[in-house]
């Protein structure tokens, strides 16, 4: 069995994926593992830039913004996961590289984002809560007043097809059907945690 590190949770926007992060790392917690959840973009100073171009406060092309995410992550890592990870906590990122892949595809190449990403570490364990484009437009006006960059059904539909092309990018990715209830997500998540985390 190998050793569970870090644990990235992807997905639409909308998808719930944040909420089932937050479910995981209290449940791990419960069994008294030292867990330490993050996100991405992050909240430094690289990651307020991307935030403040998803929404729309300013603009630049779509290399930049990757070289952006790119930056960013490698920030988060030396300063946050492998801290976090060498202190002998289990890191749960709310999003990651395929994040970046399937996002960023839309008007990236997704070879060229492979290479700019591949120095980083891989997670151990990937979810991909895979929830309908419609679902999640419907969450996000319920529970946001402005709507994003990538917040538009058709370019969400083709972001969920880039991530179901991506399941197999890293080993240990699991596709899970998040069009169910929050409890029943992460029922199937917690299935495939009690395999593989000790």
């Amino acid at each position: 069995m190998v050793s569970v590190n870090l644990i990235a949770f992807e997905g639409l926007d909308g998808s719930g994926l944040s909420t089932q992060a937050i479910k995981l790392k209290e449940y791990l917690s419960s069994k008294g593992k030292n867990i330490a959840l993050t996100k991405e973009p992050t909240d430094g100073l690289i990651g307020g830039l991307i935030k403040a171009s998803l929404r729309k406060e300013w603009r630049t092309n779509p290399s930049a913004l990757q070289f952006l995410f790119a930056a960013d992550r490698a920030h988060h890592l030396s300063n946050e996961i492998e801290p976090s990870i060498k202190k002998g906590k289990l890191v749960i990122t709310d999003r990651y590289i395929l994040s970046s892949l399937a996002f960023g595809a839309i008007d990236v190449n997704m070879n060229f984002l492979k290479q700019l990403n591949s120095p980083f570490r891989r997670p151990d364990l990937t979810f991909i809560i895979d929830t309908q484009p419609r679902i999640c437009m419907q969450r996000i006006k319920k529970s946001r007043f402005s709507v994003e960059l990538f917040e538009d059904e058709q370019r969400l539909i083709a972001i969920r097809n880039n991530y179901l092309s991506l399941k197999n990018h890293f080993t240990g990715t699991f596709i899970i059907d998040g069009n169910k209830s929050v409890e029943e997500v992460f029922t199937e998540i917690k299935k495939i945690v009690d395999k593989r985390v000790y």
